[in-house]
């Protein structure tokens, strides 16, 4: 497991926000993933201007969340278990990776109350990796309307593609994932990460999830 991170300075957060927003438009939202980020540190990242977190793990985020509430809004980016799905609702505005049937089922027996303002996009799994969470992209359908008859509100769609040793080679799944979300007429893509955040832009990525690249 990877030290979290320390000594974060707001003046080097800034610059790199600046320059990544420079890269990819400002109608890109930019999503600090802070797995990694002592929760000491959020308030620097508070004085550097971000203002949208993403935690990858329940406990942790109801841990932060407690510390810096107001001070940021708050996604949930993390493998999503059914059982924590109670935990997670009442603190983000969007969860971005409802990838299985069983968080589908949890989120439905929450009801309208239960689940309050959150809203939700489906992981798609686009290059159909085994082993790998998320959806396969022919059955999307079925989840969607599974959704809908359910009341949960998806807005769009997100994707974590292959490991790959180049940002280029990924840009064909994020090009897949954007045609099947306007097939579907979903406004939202989360996709790209440090490695490829400008690609993903390229190919209509409206929330990127930047770790490495706005702490060093």
């Amino acid at each position: 497991m990877a030290e979290l991170i320390t000594g974060l300075e707001a003046d080097v957060v800034r610059r790199n926000l600046d320059a990544i927003r420079e890269d990819v438009g400002h109608g890109v939202q930019i999503l600090a993933a802070i797995k990694y980020v002592a929760t000491e540190e959020l308030g620097v990242l508070a004085e550097a201007g971000v203002t949208l977190v993403g935690e990858n793990r329940a406990q942790a985020l109801q841990e932060k969340h407690a510390a810096l509430g107001p001070a940021f809004t708050w996604d949930f980016i993390g493998h999503l278990q059914s059982r924590k799905v109670k935990d997670v609702v009442p603190l983000v505005r969007l969860i971005h990776s409802v990838g299985s049937e069983s968080a589908l089922d949890r989120l439905d027996r929450l009801g309208p109350e239960g689940r309050g303002d959150v809203r939700v996009l489906l992981e798609v799994n686009v290059a159909q990796e085994e082993g790998k969470s998320g959806f396969a992209p022919a059955d999307l359908p079925a989840m969607l309307e599974r959704a809908a008859a359910a009341g949960v509100p998806v807005d769009g769609l997100m994707t974590m593609p292959p490991l790959a040793p180049r940002a280029e080679d990924n840009r064909r799944w994020f090009a897949a994932l954007a045609e099947l979300a306007g097939a579907h007429g979903l406004r939202e893509l989360s996709m790209g990460t440090s490695q490829d955040y400008a690609v993903a832009a390229a190919e209509g990525a409206t929330i990127v999830r930047i770790g490495s690249s706005l702490y060093r």
